[in-house]
Formats: C-alpha cells, sequence, structure tokens
C-alpha cells in the first residue's frame, strides 16, 4: 500500500477547485478506458461547494455525465427531499444541473427501515461491483475523526463481510447508514477533502499520530490497490496558527 498524497490548498474553494480538476481529468481517462465512471459521493460542506462547481463550465462541459454512475458513501435515515439528506444536498448542488441520467444515480433509500436499506444497497453494490469497488469515493473527515458514517466507537467498524451497513450513532441518538471500510478500500481511488482550523489537530493525530481506529475511524481507510489523496485548506493542515 502506497502512503497517501497530501496537498494543501489555501482555503475550502481551492480543496473544492483542486478536487474539480482531478476528478474532470479522472473521468475523462476512466471514459477513455472503458467508456464508464463510478464515483461515490460525500455529504458535508466543503463537498457541496466541489458539487456547485462540477455544476458549472467549465467542468459542466468536460464531464461525460451519461457515462457517469453515481453512488453514496453514506446517508442519514431521513426521506430524499429532508434538509439532513446528504442525496437532496447532491441533487440540489450537482444532480439537478447536469445531463446525468436518472437512472445513473444510486442513492441509499434512507426512508427506509436501516437494516433493510443498508441490505438492499450492499446487493446492489455487489451486483455492479462484485469483489471490486468504486472508481473514486470521496470523502470528508468530522472533527472527531470519523468519515462516511463511520463513527468512533460503533458496531460499523468492526464490519468485515459487508459492503454498506445500517450504524447506529450514540451520540447522535441516530442511524445511519454507510458503505463499510473494506468496501471503502476496494475502490480505484480516494479523495479527502479537509477544511477549516477546528480540524487541524485530528487531521495532524490521524496522519501522523499512532493508529487507533476505534478512536480515529478514517485511519480504516487503507486502499489495498487504489489510491489515496488528502486535500487539505491551510486551517485543517495547521498553518497560520499561532
Amino acid at each position: 500500500m502506497d502512503l497517501p498524497e497530501i496537498k494543501v490548498l489555501a482555503d475550502a474553494a481551492g480543496v473544492a477547485k483542486e478536487a474539480a480538476e482531478r476528478i474532470a481529468r479522472h473521468v475523462h481517462e476512466s471514459i477513455e478506458l472503458r467508456d464508464r465512471f463510478s464515483i461515490a459521493l460525500s455529504g458535508g460542506s466543503t463537498p457541496k461547494l466541489l458539487y456547485q462547481l462540477l455544476a458549472k463550465e467549465p467542468y459542466r462541459s468536460q464531464i461525460g455525465w451519461e457515462r457517469l454512475d453515481v453512488y453514496f458513501g453514506d446517508e442519514r435515515c431521513v426521506p430524499p427531499d429532508h434538509p439532513d439528506s446528504n442525496h437532496r444536498m447532491a441533487r440540489e448542488s450537482l444532480l439537478s444541473a447536469v445531463p446525468i441520467p436518472e437512472g445513473n444515480v444510486h442513492r441509499m433509500r434512507g426512508e427506509a427501515d436501516p437494516e433493510q436499506a443498508a441490505k438492499e444497497y450492499g446487493e446492489l453494490l455487489k451486483e455492479k461491483f462484485g469483489d471490486g469497488g468504486p472508481d473514486l469515493v470521496l470523502l470528508g473527515m468530522g472533527d472527531d475523526g470519523h468519515t462516511a458514517s463511520l463513527f468512533p466507537g460503533t458496531a460499523a467498524l468492526q464490519e468485515s463481510k459487508h459492503r454498506c451497513v445500517a450504524n447506529y450513532v450514540e451520540k447522535l441518538k441516530t442511524w445511519r447508514l454507510t458503505m463499510t471500510a473494506p468496501f471503502i478500500n476496494r475502490s480505484a481511488g480516494v479523495l479527502v477533502m479537509v477544511s477549516g482550523q477546528a480540524k487541524a489537530q485530528r487531521v495532524q493525530e490521524v496522519l501522523e499520530g499512532p493508529r487507533d481506529p476505534e478512536r480515529l475511524p478514517i485511519q480504516l481507510i487503507q486502499p489495498t490497490s487504489g489510491r489515496m489523496a488528502w486535500l487539505l485548506d491551510a486551517g485543517a493542515a495547521g498553518m497560520g496558527r499561532e
């Protein structure tokens, strides 16, 4: 396994622009080779900036949307029109503004029974990817070290078999649907976007500290044969602190 790439940008807008450039390039290369590209989207404020960029020129015209398959790394257990829905955020900021066929967007059914919804999504991922994974998984990181809906101390961190699980998050008193770390690690690429000075200490612990994935779940993300890159803004990288 290669060490992850770490790139520092000036601010959250810079992180989003760098991610957009990489995605446009990855999509082009993949479509040239295999005529398809699969991506798992993330929720969060920095990904939203990215999606708003991708929905506009020049990226809107650079990407072959009709050959793109969109998945979700995690979802809140709410209906798709709920303000907290990752699908709603992605739809409003990106998917409704680009010519992607409806059948190419594979959402998690946050409104359904969590265990049933996770089972359905896991079966879909198995059907689509077999023993492999997506071309690219987008991730963020919370200030507690969680990624997707893999939260510290939760049962999903122990998952070794399933591709998607329902995960109860005690501190939020809520269920989440999430891709599992073993499945994410099958992807050809992982792009982690982190912005904000509030996350600087956690970023340092994750990248430089001892391995403790029960406390810092994002440490579970180590692609087995794919590439991993961290895009940090100056704040998250700990630059500019007194």
